[in-house]
């Protein structure tokens, strides 16, 4: 893809430019939208909403930067505006942490155990699993480095409650990989016995 010729194309609203434009960058914007949406289909109206937005406001995409972190902006804004208007969905915040075995547990394995053992796949279902609330708060600081004040303005909160959320992001993901560890030791126990 010739990115200028196809932006040229895009602002004068050519369809072939357009479609061009939407194949190209599909399968990383739907990625962005899966991490903040409730399920697939949620996704993919968030990435064809944050789609119509790109083609709208491409006349201000001043040429600095990253074209392909532009549209990613565009994506997370769309998703979070999405959270907005069902923020009744996605503000529900467990107060639950964990057992006390998961804690016991948690001391013994590390970081880099965690790592190792786990296939990415994994990781992405394990954030998946978290509240809407956790969720959002550890994709806008851990992946789109968002700072916790930006984070509250977006999404309307306070400071503390991103910084809280993340947290608990943070405990609740890695209780949720030590399960998936033990689970899949178990599993090669009893294959090997």
């Amino acid at each position: 893809m010739n990115e200028p010729e196809v932006i040229k194309g895009c602002l004068k609203n050519d369809r072939v430019s357009q479609k061009l434009l939407y194949d190209f960058y599909y399968s990383k914007m739907l990625g962005v939208c899966l991490r903040y949406a409730k399920d697939d289909s949620e996704a993919q109206d968030v990435l064809h909403e944050g789609f119509l937005k790109v083609y709208l406001n491409l006349k201000n995409f001043n040429g600095t930067g990253s074209f392909e972190g532009w549209i990613r902006k565009i994506m997370v804004n769309t998703a979070i505006d999405n959270l907005r208007k069902n923020k009744s969905n996605y503000m529900i915040v467990s107060t639950v942490y964990a057992d006390d075995k998961t804690i016991d547990i948690a001391d013994e394995v590390t970081d880099d155990e965690l790592a190792i053992n786990i296939e990415p796949e994994e990781i992405l279902k394990a954030v998946k699993k978290l509240t809407p609330a956790y969720r959002t708060v550890f994709n806008l600081y851990v992946i789109e480095d968002y700072s916790h004040k930006e984070i509250a303005e977006m999404l309307e909160i306070s400071e503390g409650t991103s910084k809280s959320n993340l947290s608990k992001a943070k405990f609740n993901l890695r209780k949720n990989l030590i399960h998936l560890i033990k689970k899949n030791d178990d599993t090669f126990t009893k294959q090997q016995a």
